[in-house]
Parts: C-alpha cells; sequence; structure tokens
C-alpha cells in the first residue's frame, strides 16, 4: 500500500463492534463512577483483574478488567486508540473477527500481567520466608522498599512499630509484628487490580501496524510517521519501561507488549490458515 494518510471517519459510520465497545466502556466508567460516589461500591475491586491467589480474583476478570477505567484521562486515551485503529480493521475483517481478535489480545494481555506479577509476588514471598527466619531492623526496612505499603496508613504503623523497635532490638513481639506487616504488603501486592482496555488498545495498534504497515498516522495531529514505526516505537517504550520496573507509573506495561504479543500471533495463524 502507498503512503497514505490516514482519517477515521465519524462516530455515526463507526462498524457495530468498535462503537458498541466505545459505549459499553462508557456506560461502565460512569457506572463505576456513579457507584463509588453514591454507595462506596468499588466495581474495579469486583471487576478489576486480581492476582489468582488473591482472595478478590474471579476468574470472569479475565474479561470484565478491560471495561474499566482509573479516570477520565485513562478512558480517553483508550477509547481514541479504539476509535481510530479499530475502525478500518473492523472494516477490512468483519464484525466477527474483529471482536474475537479484541478479546484474544486483551485476555493475553491479562495472562502476560498475572505471569509478571507472579514472577514479582513470588520473589516477595522467597524474601519473607527468608526474612522470617531472622527478622530484624534493617531487614525489615530492606523489605519495605522492594514491597512498598499500598496505603499512608499501614506505612504510618510499620514506622511507629520500627521506631518502638530499634530501642528494643530482642524483643520478640516486634520481630513477629514486623513478619506480620511483611505478609501484610505481599496480600496487598495480591489485591493490586489491572484494569484498562490498553491491552487490547496496543493489540489493535499492532494489527494496523501489520495490516497497513505504510499508512501515515499523525502524532498529536502535526507530525506524520509510518503505521509500522508507530508500531516499533510504542513496543519499544513499552518494553523499555517494563524492564526499567518503573512500577511507580501504576501503568501495566508487560500488559500492553501482552496484548501485542497475542496480537501477532494470532495474525500470524489467520495468515497461514488463509483466513486474512
Amino acid at each position: 500500500m502507498s503512503d497514505q494518510q490516514y482519517s477515521p471517519a465519524g462516530f455515526k459510520l463507526l462498524p457495530p463492534v468498535v462503537k458498541n465497545l466505545l459505549i459499553i466502556n462508557l456506560i461502565c466508567f460512569v457506572a463505576t463512577m456513579s457507584l463509588q460516589s453514591t454507595f462506596r461500591i468499588d466495581l474495579t475491586e469486583l471487576c478489576g483483574l486480581h492476582y489468582f491467589k488473591s482472595e478478590l480474583f474471579r476468574t470472569y476478570q479475565f474479561v470484565t478488567y478491560m471495561f474499566f477505567h482509573a479516570d477520565f484521562q485513562h478512558i480517553i486515551y483508550n477509547m481514541f486508540a479504539l476509535w481510530m485503529f479499530g475502525y478500518l480493521l473492523e472494516n477490512v475483517w468483519g464484525p466477527k473477527r474483529f471482536l474475537t481478535y479484541y478479546m484474544i489480545t486483551g485476555i493475553g494481555a491479562g495472562i502476560v500481567q498475572t505471569a509478571v506479577a507472579y514472577w514479582h509476588i513470588s520473589g516477595y514471598e522467597a524474601a519473607a520466608l527468608a526474612y522470617s527466619s531472622a527478622p530484624s531492623p534493617d531487614a525489615f526496612v530492606a523489605f519495605v522498599k522492594t514491597c512498598p505499603p499500598r496505603s499512608q496508613e499501614i506505612l504510618d504503623q510499620m514506622n511507629a512499630l520500627l521506631s518502638q523497635w530499634q530501642s528494643s532490638l530482642n524483643d520478640v513481639h516486634f520481630q513477629r509484628q514486623s513478619v506480620t506487616y511483611v505478609y501484610e504488603l505481599i496480600r496487598q501486592q495480591m489485591d493490586i487490580a489491572t484494569i484498562g482496555a490498553s491491552g487490547a488498545v496496543y493489540g489493535i495498534l499492532l494489527a494496523f501496524g501489520m495490516m497497513f504497515p505504510n499508512m501515515l498516522v499523525f502524532i498529536n495531529f502535526l507530525f506524520p510517521i509510518k503505521a509500522k514505526w508507530l508500531v516499533i516505537a510504542y513496543g519499544a517504550i513499552e518494553l523499555f519501561m517494563g524492564i526499567s520496573n518503573n512500577r511507580s507509573d501504576n501503568v501495566a506495561h508487560f500488559a500492553h507488549l501482552g496484548g501485542m504479543f497475542f496480537g501477532f500471533f494470532l495474525i500470524l495463524y489467520w495468515k497461514r490458515t488463509a483466513r486474512l
């Protein structure tokens, strides 16, 4: 395909799956905000994807997590990308195949995110086991740095414990209490919910780059770039952010890569079976 400028059509001309996905995501977002503010019901706790050892984990969360978003910026970014790139893909593939691709890449992203979480949490559990055999203030501080608390309340409690413990290093009560906090930190990590359509959206971006590699896409509506280079750039950024272990940004970078990974092999499978 020659270098063409890509410009998706308006909302009224959207194909059915993209349109309905946009509507469903918007409904879920409004419901999340409304129920949280009115009834203190946290839908992300119920529908977000939790670690499989968490008491909050349910199998259906591998599907539901991709329809919920953390804030307005989160949903706007994902839905804009879904509209922009999904429009052409669904018109080429048809509704059934596009929906199949969307769901597989979204679920695949959740699987990859769970695998990465397993790698992290297994390390925490091994460190906690070693700590419990020889607890000390210095080792406690080191563990907390690698597995930080998710709430200010827990952090304040641990700081209070540490302050008292340092004045009585051999007190068994403080040692046991510190072990309890260590395992509480691991539980908090298990209870972190992954939400958002980003995994499926990155899968769509990957498909767009593979299907229309030389199509020109405008970054911030100003700078043209071929779709294939855009996909490579986004993939490289997510890989760098993922392996740099910058978890403070609360972004599931490996879930994004997981969506691209599953999308890549699904497209190859369709090509091999001459269905694409």
